[in-house]
């Protein structure tokens, strides 16, 4: 395993954390990793794409969702995650992370808009036992503590899929580093 896994296996993991947690990218995370990759280039580390491809990598992965940015689709940081993803792998990784990460968040919004229909039509027994656990406790300090973490952000964490989308490409060895 490189270096440049390993980085990419650290960021993918904080990242997904971070997001699901919180609904944040950390900004100082991301420019830790881009001076990893600055020094992992420097240092001519075996492994690491060429300095010509980093930099394609973060370019086109800032060009192709700033528009989704600029329309209100997407928060900066799932923008930013994507340009320093593109840094760390080169631009040949784009693609599959982008594609494993887009259908991940399709599916996550099929579920969210199935979700209050598909809990009218369930069995009594059911919406009684939901109903039950929605007044505990243990589950009312926990999504407090997540609405206090995020507050007031919501949407689709769709940086994290781009993380876990990461995590996968650089297992499956599809990322070309």
């Amino acid at each position: 395993m490189t270096a440049v896994h390993l980085t990419a296996l650290l960021l993918g993991a904080q990242v997904a954390i971070s997001d699901l947690f919180a609904r944040r990218v950390s900004n100082r995370v991301l420019l830790a990793v881009m001076a990893c990759v600055l020094a992992m280039q420097l240092l001519q580390l075996g492994g690491s794409p060429s300095l010509g491809n980093c930099l394609l990598g973060g370019v086109v992965g800032l060009a192709a969702l700033l528009p989704f940015y600029a329309i209100g689709w997407m928060g900066a940081g799932d923008v930013k995650l994507f340009s320093v993803i593109g840094f760390l792998l080169g631009g040949s990784a784009l693609l599959p992370i982008w594609v494993i990460a887009s259908l991940a968040a399709g599916a996550h919004a099929l579920i969210v808009i199935a979700w209050a229909p598909a809990t009218r039509c369930a069995p009594l027994p059911l919406q009684r036992m939901v109903q039950s656990l929605q007044g505990s406790s243990r589950l009312m300090d926990w999504q407090m503590d997540l609405r206090s973490a995020r507050r007031g952000r919501r949407g689709i964490p769709y940086a994290a899929y781009m993380g876990l989308a990461m995590i996968g490409t650089v297992v499956q060895g599809a990322a070309n580093v």
